[in-house]
């Protein structure tokens, strides 16, 4: 596969974590509430997806998201359209940040069936693969959920999950195969037994060289994934912050050393629209620093 060296060289080796950009239509009023931007405060899509392009340039921008501790950021498909200071938000990622940038590319979830959520149908997916390309995205991000555990719907989400990471592969981009498991759920542990047995699997049907990454959330079993990050076709192994406070996402990744962090919630937690640049600086660079630290512990 024809990946850019420097950005494989640093999402295999790099230290530090992947910052997630990418609340899409249903989850962006929640973060933006978070942010302290209430729905009275925008008219229609527009102003909202105005709203949180805003506070993720925001956060692009401040002091401490370089390279030196965000090795990654996945982006919204209106980010990745979009441009911050003129500039396309990839090429801006890459070319004065340092940072990777990854594209989440699902369209959102089917209902519960045998207690897992299926990817919805990507329409134009190959149409949506060659814009990321074109834009200089290194690779895409695609979530299904885990609520129980039920062996069929398990084996059915992964096996979703690998078919669409090998037309991500023949892309030429690298899939981040994002199972999460439901923190909430009464069988987690056991769920995640099944999961990793069935990543074992189809880790092991891929072909030399195909690459792919797992985006898992933090196992109650510490270090269950270690074998995975060790896989040939692996490239990273990054763990969910699934609904826990920083706090605790933190402390949980720090009992599994082969894993790094991939935070949405925690790495935004405590910012405000109202701050002042300074701090606002002060605040995501205490965040980052804390995601970090857990991330090379």
């Amino acid at each position: 596969m024809g990946y850019d060296k420097a950005q494989f060289d640093q999402m295999g080796n790099g230290k530090g974590f992947i910052a997630a950009l990418d609340q899409s239509g249903g989850s962006t009023p929640k973060a933006l509430s978070l942010y302290g931007v209430e729905p009275g405060d925008y008219n229609g899509d527009e102003e909202m997806f105005k709203a949180v392009h805003d506070m993720r340039a925001r956060i692009i921008l401040a002091d401490d998201f370089t390279s030196e501790k965000v090795i990654g950021a996945i982006l919204f498909e209106r980010t990745m359209d979009d441009e911050i200071n003129g500039k396309p938000v990839a090429q801006l990622l890459w070319e004065d940040r340092g940072v990777v940038p990854f594209l989440k590319i699902d369209k959102g979830l089917e209902e519960t069936n045998n207690g897992v959520q299926m990817l919805k149908p990507i329409m134009e997916i190959d149409d949506l693969l060659a814009r990321a390309v074109k834009k200089g995205i290194f690779g895409t991000k695609e979530r299904s959920v885990i609520h129980e555990a039920n062996e069929n719907g398990i084996a059915a989400v992964v096996a979703q999950q690998f078919e669409l990471a090998r037309q991500v592969c023949a892309a030429g981009l690298v899939p981040i195969i994002e199972p999460e498991v439901n923190i909430h759920s009464d069988s987690k542990a056991e769920a995640e037994d099944i999961l990793f047995a069935e990543l074992q699997k189809n880790l092991d049907a891929l072909p030399e060289g195909e690459m792919v990454m797992l985006k898992l959330t933090l196992p109650s079993k510490a270090g269950l994934y270690d074998d995975l990050a060790d896989h040939d076709n692996v490239l990273r192994v990054v763990a969910l912050s699934g609904g826990y406070s920083t706090a605790e996402a933190c402390e949980l990744l720090g009992k599994n050393p082969k894993m790094i962090a991939s935070f949405s919630r925690a790495l935004t937690e405590g910012l405000n629209v109202k701050m002042s640049d300074q701090e606002f600086n002060d605040a995501l660079g205490q965040n980052i620093d804390k995601i970090y630290q857990a991330s090379i512990a």
